[in-house]
């Protein structure tokens, strides 16, 4: 399936809690090409009825990016946050999984395995730019 291009206008990031290292250096990374983020360590404060926050996040933001990683597959929140985005209409080409530590991703979602993964496993750099090419902000 041709994958739609172009800026988008916020990014919803899916992560396992354990991965927040990673998260935050993607975070900054993409804010820094001027890409919005929604990202739950920045977005979600104290006493936020978070779980509606995250559910308004989802339904605003434009992509989906899930950070792959055995910590992601255990989290019941990183699979309820992508099942959801698999059922909406707008989210169709639009969700992109980063491969961040090798792990059965198919026992998150057996869709998974149908999408073309972003490899972060050996290099930040070279997945980063793989995945502003999909957003056509890298050549």
């Amino acid at each position: 399936m041709k994958r739609p291009h172009g800026r988008p206008k916020e990014v919803f990031l899916s992560h396992g809690s354990g991965d927040r290292r990673f998260a935050d250096r993607l975070v900054d990374f993409l804010r820094r090409n001027g890409i919005p983020v929604w990202y739950s360590r920045t977005h979600l404060r104290g006493a936020q009825e978070w779980q509606n926050e995250i559910g308004r996040a989802l339904r605003r933001c434009d992509w989906f990016v899930v950070v792959l990683s055995p910590r992601a597959v255990r989290s019941m929140w990183v699979g309820r946050e992508l099942s959801y985005a698999l059922l909406q209409k707008r989210y169709t080409g639009k969700i992109v999984p980063l491969l961040y530590h090798k792990c059965d991703h198919e026992k998150l979602h057996w869709a998974l395995g149908s999408f073309q993964m972003v490899d972060f496993t050996a290099d930040f750099d070279a997945g980063s730019a793989d995945l502003l090419r999909i957003w056509r902000l890298y050549l």
